[in-house]
């Protein structure tokens, strides 16, 4: 049987790393982005093929679009050099930093690089991959629980969350012909350096975010990139259009 591929951008540590873990350790080969640091893509490459999977990382800056076409290109060669395939079956937009200011503090130049990174990039890097999609494939865009609920400082940030989630039950609509699913899996509060690492290492925030969680605690990178693997299992391929939230229960 062959291999299914999946391709992961910001893959190198967070969520995109346990998402690539979690995939590989069920069969699926990965392909990796990364922003910078090519030393943690690489040691996530080598982790995937201790599981027996084959890897590949490649750099991308997600919101530079004018970039995207060559990258596109980049991936059908990879796919052919690597994978000896022309096609990759499962696209998970994941990269995206944070950004804390409130609504009266944001800057335009925070809300410009919110809506590069977290619309305008998966909204055209997607377009410029569908080529390389497998009929039949799928699509995860990464939201946020603050999509959902409102904290303050976040405007910009889960806006542009909230607009991903309109743009993926227009991909699923329109991408249906082709036998492609999109989702939306939105995380809660989560322990990585996301955001300067303030849910992990402020003892104030944690204790607040697990007391408003029905499970009763922060959420960890292994919770989301288990949730990811199962909504691209094959069992789960009747699942479309669709927003789930990967959050414990938070403010429920």
């Amino acid at each position: 049987m062959t291999r299914k591929i999946a391709l992961i951008t910001g893959a190198s540590r967070g969520l995109g790393k346990s998402t690539a873990l979690h995939l590989a350790a069920q069969g699926v080969d990965i392909i990796g982005t990364y922003h910078s640091k090519a030393d943690e893509a690489q040691a996530v490459a080598s982790q995937i093929e201790q599981l027996g999977g084959r890897a590949a990382m490649l750099q991308l800056d997600v919101s530079q679009s004018t970039r995207f076409e060559a990258f596109a290109r980049d991936i059908g060669h990879k796919l052919q050099e690597v994978f000896a395939r022309e096609h990759f079956d499962f696209l998970i937009n994941n990269a995206g930093i944070g950004t804390h200011a409130s609504f009266i503090e944001t800057t335009e130049e925070q809300f410009d690089q919110m809506l590069a990174i977290h619309l305008k990039g998966p909204f055209f890097l997607t377009q410029k991959l569908l080529p390389l999609i497998v009929d039949g494939g799928r699509i995860i865009n990464i939201s946020s629980g603050l999509a959902r609920f409102s904290l303050p400082g976040y405007a910009a940030y889960a806006s542009m969350k909230g607009a991903v989630e309109v743009l993926t039950r227009y991909q699923a609509k329109e991408l249906g012909a082709r036998g492609i699913s999109v989702n939306t899996l939105a995380p809660g509060a989560i322990e990585t350096d996301f955001g300067g690492g303030s849910v992990r290492d402020n003892a104030e925030l944690n204790a607040f975010v697990a007391s408003n969680t029905a499970l009763g605690r922060v959420g960890l990178p292994d919770d989301i990139g288990g949730a990811i693997s199962t909504l691209l299992a094959d069992g789960s391929q009747w699942i479309n259009g669709q927003r789930i939230e990967a959050s414990g229960g938070m403010f429920i």
